[in-house]
């Protein structure tokens, strides 16, 4: 995800009750739901007693089918079960609402893993070391709620790359920390295209670098099983 000052306007396709309508279609259940414009849970669904609440992010507005049906499916199930929803987070993160701009005092050490020693073995082995992002884990959240969540971030603004602290587990291996990071040290490397007067983010030539990634397949995989969604083609 890119966070960028500059945002384009999305020509919703549905308004809130269209969209309430069906997903309630799809999943079969009443369900009250709230548009958001918060930029840290994209989606996150609450059950209490026979009562459901989803948020969503006003990008789904836009949402077609296909992502409207892993919507439903994550709201019966608590995941996905594709990968469209995390794609369309990905191609639309440049919507997100920028926040203010606050001094960061980076954070790079975790519990479990340092930040800085997997970012400057990348840097030498994949860039050059021409990477000068500074990099952070972000703020953890100690609410219990099942939600889908960015794993890391490249703000263009700060030149900083920010890692979920939920991946600072013992149960993450380092491949798939070291992915999330190259990743966004990629956005980072190749900055972000105009194309036809649209903002490119995951372009053809970003991924292609992506695949370069030692422990791609692995990562991969990895993703696939933990968040419940298809691996993405090699």
């Amino acid at each position: 995800m890119i966070t960028s000052a500059q945002q384009l306007s999305l020509p919703f396709a549905h308004d809130e009750h269209t969209l309430k309508a069906q997903l309630q279609k799809l999943t079969g259940r009443e369900l009250s739901l709230i548009i958001t414009d918060n930029s840290t849970s994209m989606l996150s669904v609450r059950k209490k007693a026979e009562n459901i609440t989803v948020r969503l992010h006003k990008m789904f507005l836009h949402a077609g089918t296909d992502v409207c049906l892993e919507v439903a499916d994550f709201i019966r199930k608590g995941r996905s079960t594709g990968q469209s929803i995390r794609s369309f987070i990905r191609q639309n993160g440049h919507l997100l609402k920028q926040k203010p701009t606050v001094k960061l005092i980076p954070r790079a050490t975790g519990e479990n893993y340092c930040l800085k020693k997997i970012f400057e073995t990348l840097n030498n082995e994949y860039f050059e070391g021409k990477i000068s992002s500074a990099i952070t884990w972000g703020r953890g959240n100690s609410r219990q709620r099942r939600r889908l969540r960015t794993l890391g971030s490249y703000s263009v603004e700060t030149n900083t790359i920010r890692i979920n602290p939920q991946l600072d587990r013992k149960t993450v291996p380092a491949y798939f920390l070291e992915f999330v990071v190259y990743h966004e040290m990629l956005h980072a490397f190749l900055g972000i295209k105009d194309t036809n007067g649209r903002r490119s983010i995951h372009s053809k030539t970003f991924r292609l670098h992506e695949k370069k990634f030692r422990h791609y397949d692995k990562a991969m995989e990895w993703e696939g099983v933990r968040f419940g969604v298809k691996r993405r083609p090699a």
